[in-house]
Order: structure tokens, then C-alpha cells, then sequence
């Protein structure tokens, strides 16, 4: 049997298979360089072994690496202390996956709404928007409307609503409708799997002002969004509408482990009380050395800004492309992008194939869709270079 059949096939990767990496730049076991345009779906914001938090990991494993949560340690709660501050939250609960943070989320709002709202028992209805991506459980894909993730996964789990993303009256409606036994609405404040795509201005503060109204929480999840990478620490600041409870996951452990979480408010959080819910790994000592250390680097603003600024010139070449007939359409905040490109010219994988023969690694989603959100370490001279075989192919195709 070879290698490659004992992998169950739950991925299919471009055919490159990567040796070693440092900041933007990956090189694969024949010796070839390329750009990394994906940045592990944002969990790479740093760079590839940023020095700062790779110290921050290698320190740690010199002290202890595991205690599990039967004990307290050091680094725990001057993490939580760090992370509230970033988030201007009251408290957060540790977990390692950006999938756990939401299942967290999940338990959190429905605890909430049968001991504080008083909805009846078993009875606590969660909205959610379609075309939403936050995560793979069997809970989570049950109010997932990809078939590919939902087929053949059954029986699902009830107690969500999903609404058209973006739809004001949408929400409202459902909102209003289900008040009494609504415990939350849980959104991305900008649908990342779905190809970087961005609501009306209006929507979110819109759907917190009808939270606020209805005693309903607003829940975000910013594993893909959040700690930097739309130029705001977090993606809900572009608009000013913050959420009651946050999901953070993917860069807050620095491209280098798996660390999430669930931060919020503490009338929500504190009802996690001893025995409700738990994970060996959740805040274990290397994911709170690694996590203090991402929030010192998001403190100083440096990322943000630099997102913000690079992020303009990036969006605005994209844009050039659209309107030279290269792209159908592109969607972008930051350094985060989604183009669509013309399917009768070629699929989003073609157009991925193209890049890495460039040199540029991508992703793409939904078939004619590629993402890219370059690690915010980046330099504009980079940037430019992969802009450039971004076009280069794009000519190819036309």
C-alpha cells in the first residue's frame, strides 16, 4: 500500500509538497520557491515562523507543555487578561480549533437563553445565514447549506434558522417572528469559504441594533476575519458594530498551533461553570505563550495598519484587473480577497494550477472563485510580483 492511499482523501491538494518555509515564501522538497497567497486561510497573518513567536514557543517547551485544565498554571490567566483586553471583552474560554471556538459559542448562547432569556427547555433557536462557513462538527455542518459538507452526514441537529446573508428585512423578520426563543444570531462579518464576501455597510449594525432589541445575542465568529487581516483588529470595527460573544481561532496561534477561542461578555461566559464544557488542550501553557504573543503584536496597531495600507494597493490592482475584463468580479477588505473568474474561460483550480507553476500558491472555492490572503508580513515588492503572475495568467486565459 502507498503512502498516499493511506490518507483518507478528505483533501485534494495542489501538487506541491512544501519543505520549509519563512515569512511569505514556502519551498518545496524539489527546491522550488513560491509565494504564499493563502497564509493557512489567514492563520499564517505573521508570516511562516515569525521569530517572535516561534521564541515564544521553543521558551515554553523549555518550562511545561501541559498540564491539562485539572490544574492551574502561570500563563492562564495573564492570556485570558491579554486576549479580554484585545477583544474588549469580560472573559474568554480557551479551546483549539476555530470549530470547537463556535461549538463553544453554540453551547454558550443556548445556556444563556434557558437560564437568563428563560426560554423553554430544548427549545432555543439559533439564526444563522446561509452560505455561512464556520466549521466542520456534525452540529456545525447541520446548519451548513453546502451540500459537499452536509451529504450522507445525518441525522442533523436542530434549533437553527438560516436567513439570506447580508438581507436586512431578511433578518429582521426572522428575528422578530422567533424573539421569544431566540437565543442568538451567529454571523462572519465577512463569509470567508464563500469567497470573501462583504455585506452592506449597514447590515451588522443593523442586526446588533435588532439583538439588542429582541434580548437576543450577537455572536461573530472572526477566526478567518479577525486579528488583522482586514486592517482592523478585528473585521466588526469596519462598521462598528461589536457582538456580545466573538470566535477567534486560525492566527491567534501564530501559524504554529492550534489555538481558539470564545470571548465575551461576562453574564454569558460565567454560566460555563465546572463540568458544562471542556478540552484537554484548551489553553494549554504553549497555546497561551504562543497567544500572549500574537496579542503583543496586534497591540501596537503595526499589522493593522499595515493591512489597511498595502491592502488599498492590493484591492486596487484587483480592481484594475475587473476592469480590463481579466476578472468578472473581485470582493476584498484588507488582505483579503475573493475574484471570480469567467468559468467558460477556466475553473478557480485551473487558475490555481496556473499560479503555482508561477510560483504563487491559492485556493479556490465554489468553482469559478480564488481566495487570497497573503500573510500580512508581507512587502509591497512581493506583493507586486504576485500580482503580477496573477495577471500574467489571467492574460493567459483570456
Amino acid at each position: 500500500m502507498s503512502h498516499q492511499s493511506r490518507m483518507a482523501p478528505n483533501y485534494k491538494p495542489l501538487p506541491v509538497k512544501i519543505a520549509t518555509a519563512e515569512d511569505c515564501w514556502v519551498i518545496d522538497v524539489e527546491g522550488k520557491r513560491y509565494y504564499d497567497a493563502l497564509a493557512g486561510y489567514s492563520s499564517l497573518n505573521f508570516g511562516h515562523r515569525h521569530p517572535g513567536l516561534i521564541q515564544a514557543a521553543k521558551d515554553q517547551m523549555d518550562r511545561v507543555t501541559l498540564v491539562s485544565r485539572a490544574f492551574d498554571f502561570e500563563l492562564l490567566e495573564p492570556f485570558a487578561d491579554k486576549l479580554a483586553k484585545l477583544c474588549d471583552m469580560d472573559m474568554i474560554l480557551p479551546m483549539n480549533t476555530g470549530a470547537e471556538a463556535v461549538e463553544t459559542a453554540i453551547k454558550a448562547a443556548r445556556k444563556w437563553g434557558h437560564e437568563v432569556k428563560g426560554i423553554p427547555a430544548n427549545e432555543a433557536l439559533i439564526i444563522v445565514a446561509e452560505d455561512n462557513f464556520h466549521g466542520r462538527t456534525s452540529t456545525i455542518v447541520s446548519f451548513s447549506s453546502d451540500d459537499v459538507a452536509r451529504d450522507n452526514f445525518g441525522p442533523f441537529s436542530g434549533g437553527f434558522l438560516a436567513v439570506p446573508y447580508g438581507d436586512i428585512d431578511a433578518i429582521e423578520k426572522a428575528i422578530t417572528e422567533n424573539a421569544d426563543r431566540l437565543a442568538a444570531v451567529l454571523l462572519e462579518p465577512i463569509q470567508g469559504e464563500s469567497g470573501v464576501v462583504i455585506p452592506p455597510a449597514e447590515y451588522l449594525p443593523a442586526v446588533r441594533r435588532l439583538t439588542e432589541e429582541n434580548n437576543v445575542l450577537f455572536i461573530l465568529d472572526e477566526i478567518q476575519s479577525g486579528l488583522g487581516r482586514t486592517g482592523y483588529t478585528f473585521a466588526w470595527e469596519r462598521v462598528g458594530a461589536k457582538p456580545d460573544l466573538m470566535t477567534l481561532g486560525k492566527a491567534l496561534g501564530g501559524g504554529i498551533y492550534p489555538v481558539s477561542a470564545c470571548v465575551g461578555k461576562a453574564e454569558v461566559m460565567g454560566l460555563m461553570t465546572p463540568g458544562t464544557h471542556g478540552s484537554t488542550f484548551g489553553g494549554n501553557p504553549i497555546a497561551c505563550a504562543l497567544g500572549m504573543a500574537v496579542c503583543d503584536l496586534l497591540e501596537t496597531g503595526e499589522y493593522q495598519a499595515r493591512a489597511r495600507e498595502l491592502g488599498e494597493h492590493f484591492q486596487s490592482r484587483l480592481d484594475a484587473m475587473v476592469r480590463e475584463g481579466l476578472l468578472l468580479d473581485k470582493r476584498g477588505a484588507g488582505m483579503w480577497a475573493g475574484i471570480d473568474i469567467d468559468p467558460d474561460r477556466a475553473t478557480g483550480r485551473a487558475v490555481c494550477e496556473l499560479l503555482m507553476d508561477k510560483g504563487v500558491l491559492a485556493k479556490d472555492t465554489h468553482g469559478s472563485t480564488v481566495r487570497f490572503a497573503p500573510p500580512l508580513s508581507t512587502n509591497k515588492e512581493d506583493l507586486d510580483w504576485m500580482l503580477d503572475q496573477l495577471e500574467a495568467v489571467l492574460q493567459e486565459i483570456k
